[in-house]
């Protein structure tokens, strides 16, 4: 199998080996695996990576031979996860912003508000109902090893300060292809775009669109300053990521590699978080100094939102149901 052109829009791991066949016939032979990374390799979606490559290659006296191609090399991601259904791509780090088309249940963390903290959010995502969730892939003929973490998602466009839903009506704002924040966005009257991430860019820089929404870990290793006036620091969504392997590749691994590829998604998330809470100080300061226009949303500002999305929570409810929903906000 030879590596393959693919979008994605983030971390991927590609193998370039013969992986049809036992566990044992994988075990004997040196597997190559290339991962191209949508952000540059010093994100937290490139720590991620490297950390999962070091476990690997150290459980494995280095039969997984790793080759990075960072920075949007292979391209989106939606027709990545489908490269790992089908086995031509093996392994991806990836966000959340497609999740919901293969289980739809994975949309549910993506609701508005939902998390208090980043505490909040690790603690549901790694207890019964992150795993529950994750459990449902292995049906998509996916298997999800862990949970990552991108952090809060925030605001950033080219028209104006946000204080109040009003200032967002209009605004043509980049989304990710996740029909739970496209509703959001819809109840707040906004103009949601979604857009694969490679394009982001030269569209904010032709005014095709105004803004986007990311966290600070892809705001600030995206260079987003550059092409964006105004960060809103609004918090409005907690955006998690996810570690998959394909099943033709773990099927053909011996057990002890899947351990050894399990340790490393684990020790990944670490690395991963450890990235995610030191940007959300420092990224604030390093976009100050390059020049951003920067406001928080207050408990209150963020309470007029809340309400704002009530039509939309009464879906959420419809979808996910409001048990799932009531669960995780009373998860501590």
């Amino acid at each position: 199998m030879f590596l393959q052109k693919r979008t994605a829009a983030t971390a991927i791991f590609a193998l370039t080996g013969a992986l049809v066949g036992s566990g044992a016939a994988i075990a004997q032979q040196e597997v190559k695996i290339g991962y191209a990374l949508a952000a540059a390799p010093d994100s937290h979606y490139g720590v991620a990576a490297e950390k999962w490559e070091e476990v690997v290659e150290a459980e494995t006296d280095g039969r997984y031979e790793f080759r990075h191609f960072p920075s949007s090399g292979l391209g989106g991601e939606r027709e990545v996860i489908e490269g790992v259904q089908l086995g031509t791509i093996e392994a991806t780090i990836v966000s959340s912003g497609t999740l919901s088309n293969f289980v739809p249940e994975a949309g549910v963390f993506d609701i508005p508000f939902l998390f208090r903290d980043l505490d909040h959010a690790r603690t549901v995502l790694d207890g019964p109902i992150g795993q529950e969730i994750l459990d449902k892939f292995d049906d998509a003929g996916l298997v999800a090893l862990a949970w990552g973490e991108q952090g809060f998602r925030h605001i950033t466009n080219n028209r104006n300060a946000i204080e109040t839903p009003e200032d967002v009506a209009g605004l043509k704002l980049r989304t990710m292809e996740n029909p739970t924040h496209i509703t959001a966005f819809e109840a707040l009257g906004a103009a949601p775009t979604p857009m694969a991430w490679p394009e982001v860019i030269s569209a904010l820089e032709q005014g095709t669109i105004d803004g986007q929404e990311n966290p600070l870990s892809v705001i600030t290793s995206a260079n987003l300053s550059e092409v964006q006036e105004h960060l809103t620091l609004s918090g409005h969504v907690y955006s998690p990521a996810m570690l998959l392997v394909s099943k033709q590749l773990w099927d053909g691994m011996t057990p002890e590699d899947q351990e050894a590829f399990s340790k490393g998604a684990a020790e990944a998330v670490t690395a991963m978080r450890a990235f995610v809470d030191d940007v959300e100080v420092s990224g604030i300061e390093q976009l100050t100094e390059e020049g951003m226009e920067i406001g928080e949303l207050s408990p209150e500002q963020k309470a007029v939102f809340q309400e704002s999305l009530a039509a939309a929570y009464e879906q959420y409810y419809d979808t996910y149901g409001q048990d799932l929903i009531d669960g995780i906000i009373a998860a501590d």
